[in-house]
């Protein structure tokens, strides 16, 4: 696939955008209440001060304000999150295939979670499930990283290595939980670990929205030392890249953006993979590009993916990990297939 050139990729940005846009207006528009985009609009409209128009009922201003609204933007903000990790680490390890699970912050969240759904009792308070995954994210990463580091300096090699060893670790970890589970946490514990939105409330979306927001404005300001890390540490190191800040910024904000969003969706795969994978193939490897990209595609892909998720077999809800990866299942089959007729 030939990539687009630099005066095009401009629109590109601008019809992610719109594609962004979209996606939110039919979020907030679909679902058990039918609601025209008009009427969304003019709902959207309110929250900025206008007054609601008398033929919008409160029970469709209700549905689309305290239901619907949180669980887009968190779609929006999740999907941005985990596909800018992505970008970050692919670029971290030159590698297009590399996924943000690889530094164990997925597979440490998802061994805390398992604990307390498994060891907690029933009357644990609300937050504890996220703050125990964030929790526990946070640590495997931590040790992923004190592992990697030799003489000073984070080894690339070493940190993927270890991070392989600690995600069985954590792996076999939840295991041994699931056979300890009986058939409730068993079914907590399985939905969990697919990811859903359906959770979604205003106060979650402003717990979240930090923890997402703040790395998320700061990783484009990393794009132009990635473009360089490209050429190799050494290369990058003479163009006057710190080369072991950079490592230690890109994984900081990966893990804090993919343990907030574990935390508070459960795990969703696919999307930090696929989404800055596909953004390199249409735009190249420029992270000034790749990371917006990654973040509006994301955001859109996710979106769209949830309300496929809670309309396909409604009144029924599928885990939106189920439709990440019947997504990204067949794109990368798509790829290996192209690349061996090439």
């Amino acid at each position: 696939m030939s990539t687009l050139p630099p005066a095009r990729r401009p629109a590109l940005l601008a019809a992610l955008t719109v594609g962004v846009v979209l996606s939110a207006i039919a979020g907030l528009s679909v679902g058990a209440v039918q609601t025209r985009p008009g009427v969304v609009l003019a709902v959207v409209a309110s929250w900025l001060g206008a007054e609601l128009p008398p033929e919008v009922s409160d029970q469709v201003a209700a549905v689309v304000t305290i239901i619907r609204a949180p669980r887009v933007l968190l779609g929006i903000l999740v999907g941005a999150g985990l596909s800018v990790s992505g970008a970050l680490m692919q670029g971290l390890f030159r590698n297009p295939l590399a996924d943000p699970g690889l530094i164990g912050v997925s597979s440490g969240a998802a061994l805390a979670a398992a604990g307390i759904i498994v060891l907690g009792g029933s009357n644990l308070p609300l937050l504890a499930l996220p703050a125990g995954a964030f929790c526990g994210g946070a640590l495997v990463t931590l040790l992923v990283m004190r592992l990697a580091r030799r003489g000073g300096r984070v080894s690339i090699e070493t940190m993927l290595l270890a991070g392989v060893a600690v995600n069985a670790i954590a792996g076999a970890g939840t295991g041994i939980l699931v056979t300890l589970s009986d058939d409730a946490q068993l079914r907590s514990l399985t939905f969990w670990t697919l990811g859903s939105l359906g959770g979604a409330t205003w106060p979650i979306l402003a717990g979240v929205a930090p923890l997402i927001l703040l790395p998320l404005l700061a990783a484009p300001g990393l794009a132009g030392s990635l473009n360089a890390l490209l050429l190799g540490e050494e290369e990058a190191h003479n163009l006057g890249v710190s080369v072991e800040r950079l490592k230690r910024g890109v994984v900081l904000m990966a893990a804090l953006i993919v343990g907030a969003s574990v935390a508070f969706t459960g795990i969703i795969g696919f999307v930090g993979l696929v989404v800055p994978h596909l953004i390199r193939l249409l735009a190249g490897p420029d992270h000034r590009i790749v990371l917006p990209g990654s973040a509006l595609l994301g955001a859109a892909l996710l979106v769209s993916a949830d309300l496929a998720s809670r309309t396909v077999i409604a009144p029924a809800e599928l885990p939106i990990g189920v439709v990440t990866t019947l997504l990204g299942g067949p794109f990368f089959l798509g790829l290996l297939a192209r690349k061996r007729w090439m």
